[in-house]
């Protein structure tokens, strides 16, 4: 069967079959979690998501043409991004690429990447880089080891055979981020070390006040941006990102997971914890409609897992155990809620002072994402292959 590789709109019947293909490709998958469509819509609504305000998304179908006079299938997609805020803030030309949804089909795989490269060639824009849906202020990184559990919350997932068909496309590793898991009880290293650290510094960490929370959000903000502007692939996030992130997250934020730490009275960091929802949604096949609120509502109170999606400390209180507090005060609202198991997610991997806390506080390395990247017009080559070694703890799966 043909293949034809073809530009999209962000609307209308071919965006419907771009936003249909992973529920059909994926239907079955073990431990994989149907994403609202509401929510992947609203991401590719230029009109209602801020990061369009400094971004240019080009998405492209791949499909296979059937008998003479018949529809062609679906059997890839792909956006490709340029990010331009990303670009003056890390002094770069780096393309983007995310939302990779295939069959087992390399050729179709291949033919999305190089139209996409095509697209931001045309722009100056190399090397491609990805996946990132669509920065890394959102989810991103393909998973390449750990797919035996669901992903937690706002975390991608993928069939293996994605890996192979990424590395065969010409892609080698750029960067991997880790997840790391604590589970059963409060361990006693961290017990003692938020103690020490309490003590010593004068730490304490309260929960988000929601009678004020457009002020929290702006405080979070501050440190969210100068806390994370060292760090690999980091872009920030204007206000309206963050007040567009803050408005989605509300209903599901419970403040005692969302915490401000101080150090003698001064704002030294924050924590964001949050309830991973994706035991609900994984009920829900990709839409909530009246039957699936109810189940929305029934689920909600039996949820036993939390991710730590941000951690932050302002760079005059680093080292000083803010990060120990933070984790701490979080876990223990957490086992106090009946929570079984906590998931801080992602570090990256050279993230060496944040790796080295969490695996002295019991943590786990349970999986590994990784970032891609390929130069523009790359001569094919054999695929990058798995690292030989993981951050003390291992990886499982």
């Amino acid at each position: 069967m043909s293949l034809r590789v073809r530009p999209i709109g962000a609307n209308g019947r071919d965006f419907s079959a771009f936003l249909d293909l992973p529920y059909r490709l994926h239907r079955g998958l073990p431990n994989w979690v149907p994403p609202l469509r509401a929510d992947v819509q609203l991401m590719f609504d230029a009109a209602k998501n801020p990061f369009f305000e400094h971004a240019e998304v080009q998405s492209f179908l791949a499909e296979r043409a059937g008998s003479p006079g018949s529809a062609g299938r679906a059997v890839g997609r792909l956006a490709a991004i340029h990010n331009r805020a990303h670009n003056a803030f890390q002094e770069d030309r780096v393309g983007f690429w995310g939302f990779f949804e295939c069959e087992n089909d390399p050729e179709a795989a291949a033919a999305l990447f190089d139209a996409a490269e095509a697209w931001l060639a045309e722009r100056g824009l190399g090397p491609l880089r990805g996946p990132m849906n669509f920065s890394t202020n959102d989810d991103c990184g393909l998973l390449v080891r750990g797919f035996h559990r669901p992903p937690l919350l706002m975390m991608p997932f993928n069939p293996e055979y994605y890996i192979d068909l990424v590395e065969g496309a010409r892609f080698a590793k750029a960067k991997d981020l880790f997840a790391w898991v604590m589970s059963s009880s409060m361990p006693r290293m961290l017990a003692r070390s938020a103690d020490r650290a309490r003590r010593r510094y004068r730490i304490e960490t309260r929960p988000l006040d929601m009678r004020c929370f457009e002020d929290e959000v702006r405080l979070i903000r501050g440190i969210y941006n100068s806390a994370w502007e060292k760090n690999w692939g980091f872009v920030p996030m204007t206000e309206h990102e963050i007040d567009h992130m803050a408005k989605q997250l509300k209903p599901v934020i419970v403040p005692a997971y969302a915490r401000i730490a101080t150090i003698k009275g001064e704002v030294a960091g924050f924590g964001l914890g949050l309830p991973d929802f994706n035991e609900v949604l994984a009920r829900l096949n990709g839409t909530i409609g009246a039957w699936g609120l109810v189940k929305l509502l029934w689920h909600r109170r039996r949820i036993r897992g939390t991710r730590v999606i941000t951690l932050g400390i302002k760079e005059p209180y680093r080292n000083q155990g803010v990060d120990v507090m933070l984790y701490h005060d979080m876990f223990v609202e957490g086992f106090r809620r009946g929570v079984t198991y906590t998931e801080c997610s992602w570090v990256l991997e050279d993230n060496a002072a944040m790796n080295r806390v969490l695996e002295h506080i019991g943590a786990v390395c349970d999986r590994v994402y990784r970032i891609y990247d390929r130069p523009v017009g790359a001569a094919a080559g054999p695929p990058a292959g798995l690292p030989a070694g993981l951050p003390a703890g291992g990886g499982a799966g």
